[in-house]
């Protein structure tokens, strides 16, 4: 880019990358099944933990309910006249038919209970669907067998009541498992955080709660302990396992001045750092936060699934109580007709199809934030299968923007290069910019004292400029040479990701310094993986064309955008899309959030700032471009999963809802309420499954 001074924050790495506090842990997840969970509104109030107490609080209930219910059944089933039927014996035990309806009874009003409960809480709301039909189903058949055990002709239902309620408590309960495994996640970034902090107080160590840290006070972390709080190094050095916050698989080196994020892990060496950030100002509780407002976004494969189970609840009811009108018309016996009315409501019930997103959209999520991808809007992550044409921007995204020097020469005789080099950097230590640092690192590589600088002035868009030892000193780029016709003598600037900055002293040119922005070793990767997948790429720049198009040629792109001012790359975006492209949009810095919002998936890598990140819907921990290939592929396998688990659940129900009616009863073929409720929940734990599966696909 041109030599574009701009203060600008250090911002370490990622701290500031996440946006608003939620206080409510995978409520969205919950959510989609929690009709199954009696007291749910209680469901994920109390923070991060709460959510997780409270749902393996549900899960041990389901457990014990499941397990009593399975034991009184035993005996219910061996009573049963159908069963010994069935399976040729006899057993002639005094008053089975009231034993058997005993325990029923306890099957029915403690293993049945949270059904029984959901469907109260659902009708309250005048939204009837999953707990309506078991809880009418269980009722129904309850009722009926009762008033048989007590004189009404006919025959029970005992047995297929026990085996039933069993059966939908232990899909429950895998199932609530399965949604706890896929939150496992957040709760391993919850529990990441140690407990207490040494703080370094008048010359001694104190060790103190995490929750008491403020910022600015110093701390040691010892070899093999977690970082505590995110701050600043003052003094020692080491090595930090990152990657459970950010995904980097190594160690990443920390010397003074560097950013370290609370819940990493120290490795050999001691390091005092200054806290900067604590509570719900950290990192790590602000990828929380980001994970937990992303699982309870809607996406629209998600409202369509939302839609399609309502529906199938009212079907389900329409073709239960209309199983029972046909098949009494028909003259099938009360106690046939009940049973087909039973299957029916039991085997049609929309679990499958009401958890088959909101499990891949937990999974997902959490998945990604372990990698260092950060979803704020579902939709546009789903839509990643779509992108056509991604954009990237070159600096800080397709190359690392350290800006290291390349060549220093002295126009000058009275200058030599170090000096030269000592006078730039004199004004160059007043900014934070990335051609600020690379100058600055180089005087530091050649130990070069800096001097000391006053009267600096930012000259927007051009450069900057200063008084050095009684020099008027200014360090610009081409911007300022055209704007004011300075004259440069002719030089030979090195071929390459070049940037050329020239330093006049006393308004006489004695110089120029190039520098050359690092492309990522990762570049190339991610650009050939993209290409792979028939996704267009094309390089976006305000820098010259020469650079521009070097990078391309090197990374062998599809395109590039030279000399892009800033408030043009919305317009290079709206102009892709009006030809049919469906655009992704990558960038960093402040002058690329309009062209982030505008694209259909805009993508912030994690060196940005803070409105880049505010603007775009996905955001990169790390500036790695192979993540951003790694997202679109990850993107376009939830979507696939999505797909996949609601075709099971919709084929399901249309094949079995039929042969639980008793269509083919004539051929032989016909649904018990046991085996449905079976089939209902060996199609909620396949559902299960293969969300769980989606773990694999990241890469």
């Amino acid at each position: 880019m041109e030599h574009e001074h701009h203060h600008q924050s250090a911002k370490g790495k990622a701290q500031e990358k996440a946006d608003k506090t939620a206080e409510r842990l995978e409520e969205k997840t919950l959510h989609a099944h929690s009709s199954a969970m009696p007291n749910k509104e209680h469901v994920g109030h109390g923070g991060h933990g709460s959510g997780h107490d409270h749902h393996r609080m549900m899960i041990d209930d389901f457990r014990k309910r499941f397990w009593v219910s399975l034991v009184l059944s035993v005996p219910v089933i061996i009573l049963s006249p159908m069963v010994q039927n069935i399976l040729g014996y006899s057993l002639h035990v005094p008053y089975s038919l009231y034993i058997a309806f005993a325990l029923s009874s306890i099957i029915f009003f403690y293993g049945g209970w949270p059904f029984l409960t959901g469907l109260v809480e659902e009708i309250k709301k005048g939204a009837p669907g999953m707990m309506t039909l078991i809880g009418v189903a269980i009722t129904v058949a309850y009722l009926y067998s009762s008033a048989v055990a007590f004189g009404l002709e006919g025959m029970d239902f005992f047995w297929e009541l026990a085996t039933l309620i069993v059966i939908m408590l232990l899909g429950h309960w895998i199932e609530m498992k399965s949604v706890l495994g896929a939150s496992k996640a957040l709760e391993l970034l919850v529990s990441m955080m140690p407990a207490e902090a040494h703080v370094i107080k008048d010359g001694q160590t104190l060790t103190v709660k995490v929750e008491e840290l403020r910022p600015g006070d110093i701390i040691l972390i010892r070899p093999g302990e977690k970082v505590p709080a995110d701050g600043v190094v003052v003094q020692g050095e080491s090595y930090l396992n990152e990657s459970m916050l950010t995904g980097e698989s190594k160690p990443v080196q920390k010397v003074k001045d560097d950013n370290v994020i609370g819940g990493s892990i120290n490795g050999n060496g001691a390091l005092q750092v200054r806290v900067e950030h604590t509570g719900k100002d950290s990192y790590l509780n602000k990828v929380i936060t980001l994970v937990q407002e992303a699982q309870k976004t809607k996406s629209d494969t998600q409202r369509l699934a939302d839609r399609a189970a309502k529906w199938l609840t009212y079907v389900a009811l329409a073709a239960g109580f209309g199983t029972l009108a046909a098949w009494l018309l028909a003259g099938a016996a009360l106690s046939f007709a009940l049973e087909r009315m039973v299957t029916v409501m039991v085997i049609s019930c929309p679990h499958a199809l009401g958890l088959a997103i909101p499990l891949v959209v937990a999974i997902s999520t959490a998945v990604s934030a372990n990698n260092g991808l950060l979803i704020r809007n579902r939709t546009a992550f789903e839509n990643a299968r779509k992108i056509s044409t991604i954009i990237f921007d070159k600096t800080g995204t397709l190359t690392r923007g350290s800006h290291e020097v390349a060549q220093v020469v002295a126009f000058n005789p009275r200058y030599s290069e170090q000096e030269l080099l000592r006078l730039a950097a004199g004004v160059e230590q007043n900014s934070e910019h990335y051609i600020a640092q690379g100058i600055l690192k180089k005087a530091k590589a050649d130990s070069i004292t800096v001097p000391a600088s006053d009267n600096f002035n930012y000259l927007p868009g051009k450069g900057l400029e200063g008084r050095v030892e009684g020099k008027d000193i200014k360090v610009v780029g081409p911007n300022y040479i055209k704007e004011f016709n300075v004259q440069v003598p002719p030089s030979q600037a090195e071929k390459g990701v070049e940037t050329i900055v020239y330093v006049l002293i006393n308004r006489q040119v004695a110089g120029y310094i190039s520098l050359r922005d690092q492309i990522r070793p990762e570049s190339a990767e991610a650009i050939r993986v993209l290409k792979a997948n028939g996704i267009k790429n094309l390089l976006l720049t305000g820098d010259n064309e020469r650079v521009a198009k070097s990078v391309s040629d090197m990374l062998h792109m599809d395109g590039y955008l030279a000399n892009v001012l800033p408030h043009q790359k919305q317009e290079k975006v709206k102009e892709l899309q009006a030809k049919g492209e469906f655009v992704a949009m990558t960038g960093d810095g402040v002058n690329d959030a309009p062209a982030l919002a505008q694209a259909d998936v805009g993508i912030a890598v994690g060196s940005g700032t803070d409105v880049a990140a505010e603007t775009a819907d996905i955001i990169l921990v790390n500036s790695n471009p192979q993540d951003i290939a790694s997202l679109i592929l990850f993107g376009k396998a939830t979507y696939r999963k999505m797909i996949q688990n609601l075709i099971w659940a919709t084929a399901y129900n249309i094949v079995a809802l039929p042969l639980a009616a008793g269509v083919l009863y004539q051929q032989g073929i016909m649904i018990s309420p046991a085996v449905g409720a079976a089939l209902m929940s060996l199609s909620t734990v396949i559902v299960a499954i293969n969300a769980q599966l989606l773990r694999r696909q990241i890469k």
